[in-house]
């Protein structure tokens, strides 16, 4: 388990399964902790026993069973209320505060807001507090999610949200992939010095047994293949490449489908 520290809370961030993170929200100023996508609850009731808390709240950002499969056994044992999607209602178990994609709301003194993101599955959200942004599987350290439900459209639309936010943003994703993901960001984006920077960094990093995770979203900015495209100058490139000459949608899509098959 590792800490990080915010103005106003800390995030717990907990390995589970295979490559997934839990996140415990721990609020400063009040007894509220928020557990984000708790994919296994055995892990939760052992940080949480570490650190000598309990979790009052949940946050599914969508309906993976890796990303809610805990959601009842924590209800059961810290009778927790569940924050989702409401138009997830029957697919998330144990949605007691059904919520509309965009809103904001409030718990403990925990300002949230949340972002409506469809593309990896139709429901998907993402939580917003201060500097941190808790985003499941829209996107990864160097990657974004795999297009399930919804349509390549969609998940640019939402990308391009994310995009919006400050880059001092940390970005709190589900998934540790950034070493498969670098492998691909360099075959796209070979002459990137900031992307090669954070290949070295984070390959040192990994081998220290240590998370790639949060990364900043700054970061992403400069090095994420899927982000690339909002920048004109990687879009001309990509085209000079690749004898093409797509827009940055195109060039988004075009991507999205190379890694699917990499």
């Amino acid at each position: 388990m590792w800490t990080y520290q915010h103005t106003d809370f800390l995030v717990h961030q907990i390995p589970a399964l295979n490559d997934n993170y839990i996140y415990l929200i721990q609020d400063c100023h009040s007894d509220a902790v928020c557990v984000v996508d708790p994919a296994l609850a055995s892990s939760v009731q052992t940080a949480c026993e570490t650190l000598g808390i309990k979790p009052t709240h949940i946050f599914n950002t969508h309906h993976h069973w890796d990303h809610t499969d805990g959601n009842q056994t924590l209800i059961e044992k810290y009778g927790v209320e569940v924050i989702a999607n409401a138009n997830d209602a029957a697919r998330i178990p144990g949605i007691s505060q059904p919520i509309s994609p965009e809103t904001s709301l409030k718990v403990g003194s925990l300002n949230i807001q949340t972002l409506d993101l469809p593309g990896h599955t139709l429901g998907h959200i993402a939580f917003v507090m201060d500097d941190a942004l808790c985003c499941g599987d829209t996107l990864f350290g160097a990657g974004c999610g795999r297009v399930f439900e919804g349509s390549m459209a969609q998940m640019w639309d939402s990308l391009q949200k994310l995009y919006a936010l400050k880059d001092n943003m940390k970005v709190y994703c589900a998934h540790e992939y950034t070493l498969l993901n670098l492998r691909f960001a360099k075959a796209v984006d070979k002459d990137n010095e900031t992307l090669k920077k954070r290949i070295s960094d984070d390959t040192r990093t990994r081998m220290k047994q240590q998370p790639t995770i949060p990364s900043t979203l700054g970061l992403e900015k400069q090095t994420n293949p899927f982000l690339r495209p909002f920048n004109p100058d990687f879009v001309h490139q990509y085209n000079q490449e690749n004898s093409a000459n797509m827009n940055a949608f195109a060039v988004f899509k075009d991507l999205r489908e190379r890694k699917n098959t990499w």
